[in-house]
């Protein structure tokens, strides 16, 4: 399986709580749902397209919390999102967790990158990371990451985790896509090609 990751970042790389105020409120961040304001039916659109790409999700703890409390209570056979978030196998990375309730989930706690990779390597289309900052990092870092589809809001926070914290590794990228949606977010689709090259405009 190929595996993605999306995300939805602000102008300056802030991942950390877009979806409403209370979802992470780790280092006094107090700009959650700082999203909400630029959702439109593009958004909708891409979403739907991309989910139905997936034959599994990856999920790291804090995101699996708030999609395990959310999706399974939306029951409507019409939102294609809920439909494969409740039905399709979900792989959780946590070393806090001793057990997963939702349905088709399964608890990865250690050896990750191992296990990942093993997941990797079986027959589908996409593995799919939504969010879950601290896996993608790791995965990336690691070469696991097939695609990233980068959804780039135009609003400054200032303050917040980042996808690209100091730190990691310097890898070259290729854009695959750029859509814009009627709210002002680029959307760019990146391929990672291997580590940074470098060279010297003087020469």
């Amino acid at each position: 399986m190929k595996i993605t990751l999306a995300t939805y970042l602000s102008l300056d790389g802030v991942m950390q709580a877009p979806g409403m105020p209370g979802e992470d409120l780790r280092g006094g961040f107090t700009h959650g749902g700082w999203q909400h304001p630029f959702a439109d039916e593009e958004l909708e659109t891409f979403t739907t397209e991309w989910f139905a790409e997936a034959d599994a999700f990856l999920l790291g703890r804090r995101t699996y919390e708030i999609f395990a409390a959310h999706w399974p209570t939306v029951t409507d056979p019409g939102n294609a999102v809920a439909a494969r978030l409740n039905a399709l196998p979900k792989y959780v990375v946590s070393t806090t967790l001793d057990a997963v309730g939702w349905h088709n989930a399964t608890l990865i706690g250690s050896d990750v990158l191992k296990e990942v990779a093993e997941l990797k390597a079986k027959p589908g289309r996409e593995l799919q990371i939504h969010g879950s900052g601290a896996l993608a990092q790791s995965l990336l870092d690691a070469g696991l990451i097939d695609e990233l589809r980068l959804w780039n809001y135009p609003v400054v926070l200032g303050s917040g985790r980042r996808l690209f914290e100091p730190g990691r590794k310097a890898t070259s990228l290729r854009l695959l896509e750029s859509r814009t949606t009627g709210s002002g977010c680029v959307v760019n689709v990146y391929q990672p090609v291997g580590d940074a090259t470098y060279g010297d405009f003087t020469r």
